[in-house]
C-alpha cells in the first residue's frame, strides 16, 4: 500500500504541473436504443437499432468521449471484433458518465482513503501524460504498451533507462512496456461475439519482462484484461477491466491505417455487416 500512495502523490504532483482540462467534442449524431428500465437487450437492440457504415464513419477518438457509459455500451454492442491490429496504434483512455468509478479511490479498490479526493480529470491527465498508446505484434500475438515521459516511469519503478525496452514510436523515442497477450477470445459485455483480447495474465512469460514495472498489470498487480471491437479500420474502441471488473473505456487509432482501408470498408459494409 504505501508503494501505490506513493506513486499516486508523486504522479499527482507531476500532472499538476502543467494540468488543464480538455475539451470535448460535441457528441456523435447516430442511433442509440433506450436505456434504464427500457433497456432492450443487445440483440433487439441492434435490430432495432443498427449503425450503418455512416453511422460509424461520424464516430471519432475525441467526439466519441462526449457519450456516457450506456451509450458506449450499446456502440460496442454493435460491433465486430474486426482484425486483429499490427503495428502502432495512438491511444487515449476516459471516464465515463454512469461508469463504474466516480473518483481515483474507487478504481484501485482497498486505497480509496488515501486517493478519493484526486479526480478522475487529473487521472485522465496523468494516463495521457504517460500512457500514449499500443503497439501490436499480430504475426507475435503479442502487445507493448507505449509510455511517454520514460525517466519520470523509471524514477517512480526504481529502473534504468536502460534497462527499459524502448522503440521509435509515433517519431519520438518511448518505452515499450507491460507486455500483453494478443488473442480473439469472450467479451465480458457481450458475449453474443468476440473481441480482439489483450490478456496480462501471462505478462511474465513475454521476453523483455520487467518485474519491478510490468507485474503491476498482471496477476500480481491490478489484474489487467483488455478487450477491443473496430468501429472501422484504423480505429478501434476498448474496456479495461480489473480482474472482472469493468474499469474504463479507451481510443486505438492508427491514422495512416484508416486513410488506406477505410473507403473499402466502408463500400463492402453493406455485404459483409
Amino acid at each position: 500500500m504505501t508503494f501505490w500512495i506513493v506513486l499516486l502523490l508523486v504522479v499527482a504532483i507531476v500532472a499538476w504541473i502543467w494540468w488543464s482540462r480538455r475539451e470535448t467534442a460535441p457528441a456523435p449524431s447516430i442511433p442509440f436504443g433506450p436505456t434504464g428500465e427500457a433497456a432492450l437487450d443487445f440483440d433487439e437492440l441492434e435490430r432495432r437499432y443498427p449503425l450503418s457504415a455512416d453511422d460509424l464513419v461520424r464516430l471519432d477518438p475525441d467526439n466519441i468521449e462526449a457519450l456516457d457509459q450506456h451509450q458506449l455500451d450499446q456502440v460496442y454492442a454493435r460491433l465486430q471484433s474486426g482484425p486483429i491490429p499490427d503495428g502502432p496504434y495512438r491511444g487515449s483512455f476516459f471516464f465515463a458518465e454512469g461508469g463504474n468509478f466516480r473518483s481515483l479511490g474507487e478504481a484501485l479498490g482497498g486505497f480509496r482513503e488515501s486517493v478519493a479526493d484526486l479526480k478522475l480529470d487529473l487521472v485522465t491527465k496523468v494516463g495521457e501524460m504517460l500512457w500514449q498508446g499500443k503497439v501490436f505484434y499480430r504475426d507475435a500475438g503479442e502487445l507493448r504498451n507505449v509510455i511517454d515521459r520514460e525517466r519520470v516511469v523509471g524514477t517512480l519503478f526504481g529502473v534504468r533507462d536502460e534497462e527499459m525496452r524502448t522503440g521509435e514510436v509515433f517519431g519520438e523515442r518511448v518505452a515499450l512496456l507491460f507486455p500483453a497477450k494478443l488473442y480473439i477470445g469472450d467479451s465480458q459485455l457481450d458475449p453474443r461475439r468476440p473481441s480482439v483480447i489483450i490478456d496480462y495474465a501471462e505478462t511474465a512469460t513475454i521476453e523483455g519482462y520487467i518485474d519491478r514495472i510490468d507485474r503491476f498489470a498482471g496477476q500480481d498487480g491490478l489484474m489487467i484484461r483488455d478487450e477491443i471491437r473496430m468501429i472501422r479500420p484504423g480505429f478501434y474502441l476498448g474496456r479495461a477491466y480489473f480482474g472482472t471488473l469493468f474499469g474504463l473505456n479507451f481510443t486505438l487509432y492508427n491514422e495512416d491505417v484508416a486513410r488506406r482501408e477505410t473507403e473499402a470498408w466502408r463500400v463492402a459494409f453493406p455485404a459483409g455487416g
